[in-house]
């Protein structure tokens, strides 16, 4: 006899060995009992979570004869009888699987619909299944649409899908929708040792955790996975064997880089990688590993070990609650995303174990280091401290006040060409404190002669403190109301031709147009040309994208790069020079002209400000 793999062996021929799916079988059951049944039903997830299987024990249950021959529908076939028998073995002439992967055109659909207008020949109901229901096309839907919302009373319908969003909304709408859930791995490792029980097949917990974390929730994966391990192993499961079938990362080097990373040991961290690479372990497989763990180390981390999911005996619980008390929960939250996003830059290295290299050193390049920092600032801080409350004796002596000044009337702000800025005086050095003017102190409380305490008086000194400049001052930036100018570059005149043109024929618009115009062609070779903006929401990957693409309709085939920094020679600045030297010469000829002069000696008349405007 021929060999029968687990995952066919050990399907469940009835309700109560359902396995991870008890929201369904709990609806189904009541369903069956109280003979609420519907004519369609859609049941949906990912793959080998067991719609296929619910649908058969369906078709038993509807079309069960019980051992006698007597039975009705129940929700506990027996699977004696001969319906039950000839379901299970595929041969039953009212139930009827349609694989919508390969027959997914409207002439096979048709072709079952016929079927439909004849009463069963050998069941009570005929049962019409449909496996990836959403593979059909767009016509074949259409088809059955009519037929599945008004069937006849002895035909079912029963959809299944992995893919429930491609099914059309009024096909789901004439359906009773479940969706089968993905196992847990507790789930699935409970029915495997189970399973294995049943064929005497010795096997270790570690292994079948192992086993039942690489199934990802589907329990057909996982007995696929147990009788390749049991063919790996030589009839017997254990965690080396397993593991190295797996390709999966022993555990052991996850707590190694994990303990480095939270010691801020780099060196620890490039040799374990470089093992990793000598053993041939996937660097996948390993920031998989690395992020479960991180993922256990959160869990305690915020609601301590009795959250916790995993069982006592587990032989890692003692060494990730240990971890999760060495790494603080900031770092861990850090280290997870840095996981979880690392594992997408694998495939576009050209060598997977640097890429793992980079992103393990990322690990290290963005860890908080307060420690260091406290360290670093705090002799500064109290140093600054210390001189603020007492200056030493080698401070220089306090200059004398200023005369106190009268009060002079209030004078109109100094523009802004006269500001210059302030001389920078190094730390520790004292500075004059100047009275407030006399019409501005508040006048003293009767019988007091002693100033508020709020105002300083020449004894009290004020000490200068390290204050951080900005890189580009603003005090050269030409005031609101003067004209913008532009100093001319090499590449000046060849840009604002090519932008005029774009402009012209419409090539650019929006924020396109505004990058081009406000930005400084800076530099060009054959394939790229750099553009420099002064505001940074302009440099944007779609902006340049865009402005790419219109040069080359121009004639232009080089991509665009930006950055960000002062721009002297732009489209924008030119085009505000010329119209401000257009106001400037109009007003000019206002000015001078003869019957205006006469009117402003004459008359006294004036020229309205910004009435003037050139044609």
């Amino acid at each position: 006899m021929s060999y029968i793999v687990l995952a066919r062996k050990y399907r469940p021929r009835n309700f109560a060995e359902m396995v991870g799916q008890d929201h369904v079988v709990q609806a189904l059951g009541n369903a069956l009992r109280t003979q609420r049944l519907h004519h369609a039903y859609l049941f949906t997830g990912t793959r080998g979570v067991g719609k296929t299987t619910v649908s058969r024990i369906l078709a038993k249950s509807l079309n069960c004869q019980g051992p006698d021959g007597t039975g009705g529908i129940t929700a506990t076939p027996c699977g004696v009888c001969q319906a039950c028998v000839d379901i299970d073995s595929g041969r039953f002439v009212d139930y009827t699987e349609l694989d919508a992967a390969s027959n997914r055109g409207v002439d096979e659909v048709q072709a079952l619909l016929e079927q439909a207008v004849y009463k069963p020949v050998q069941g009570r109901f005929k049962v019409f299944m449909v496996d990836e229901v959403h593979m059909l096309t767009g016509h074949a839907f259409n088809a059955m649409l009519k037929t599945l919302e008004e069937p006849p009373d002895y035909l079912k319908f029963v959809l299944a899908t992995t893919d429930p969003q491609k099914v059309p909304v009024t096909v789901l709408s004439r359906c009773l929708q479940f969706n089968l859930r993905p196992m847990a791995p507790e789930t699935i490792r409970d029915h495997l040792a189970q399973v294995l029980g049943h064929e005497s097949v010795s096997a270790d917990a570690q292994s079948l955790r192992l086993l039942a974390r690489a199934a990802r929730g589907s329990m057909r994966d996982a007995l696929s996975l147990t009788d390749q391990a049991i063919a790996f192993g030589g009839g017997a499961l254990a965690e080396a064997a397993v593991r190295q079938m797996l390709g999966s990362v022993d555990r052991s080097y996850v707590f190694r880089l994990l303990e480095a990373l939270a010691a801020g040991d780099g060196r620890t961290v490039v040799q374990t990688a470089d093992t990793l690479r000598l053993h041939g372990l996937s660097a996948a497989s390993t920031l998989e590993e690395m992020g479960t763990v991180l993922h256990r180390m959160a869990v305690l981390q915020s609601l301590g070990a009795s959250a916790s999911s995993e069982d006592a005996a587990d032989p890692e619980a003692a060494d990730i609650a240990r971890l999760a008390q060495q790494l603080p929960a900031d770092e861990t939250q850090l280290l997870y995303s840095i996981c979880l996003h690392g594992r997408a830059d694998l495939g576009l290295a050209p060598d997977e174990y640097a890429a793992l290299t980079m992103v393990l050193l990322r690990l290290l390049a963005f860890k908080p280091t307060a420690a260091s920092s406290a360290a670093t600032v705090a002799p500064a801080t109290s140093q600054e401290k210390k001189t603020l409350n007492d200056p030493g004796p080698s401070a220089p002596a306090v200059p004398a006040p200023m005369p106190r000044a009268q009060p002079a009337p209030a004078r109109a702000p100094a523009p802004a060409q006269a500001i210059t800025p302030s001389p920078v005086i190094p730390p520790g050095h004292h500075l004059p404190v100047n009275e407030p003017d006399q019409g501005r102190r508040p006048p003293l409380a009767q019988g007091n002669d002693e100033a508020p305490a709020s105002h300083p008086t020449t004894a009290q000194r004020l000490v200068s403190v390290p204050v951080r400049v900005a890189q580009e001052s603003r005090l050269d930036t030409p005031a609101p109301d003067k004209p913008v100018g532009f100093v001319a570059s090499p590449e000046g005149d060849f840009w604002y031709d090519t932008v005029q043109k774009l402009v012209q024929a419409q090539a650019i618009n929006a924020l396109v147009r505004e990058l081009a115009l406000q930005s400084q062609l800076v530099a060009r070779d054959e394939d790229q040309w750099l553009l420099r903006v002064e505001r940074e929401s302009l440099n944007q990957a779609g902006n340049r994208e865009r402005l790419s693409l219109a040069l080359k309709e121009a004639g232009f085939a080089v991509g665009v790069a930006v950055e960000v920094g002062r721009v002297s020679d732009s489209p924008a600045r030119r085009n505000a020079s010329a119209s401000a030297e257009r106001q400037a010469a109009a007003e000019q000829l206002i000015l001078e002209n003869p019957m205006v002069q006469t009117w402003m000696r004459d008359f006294g008349a004036k020229i309205v400000p910004g009435s003037i405007r050139p044609v």
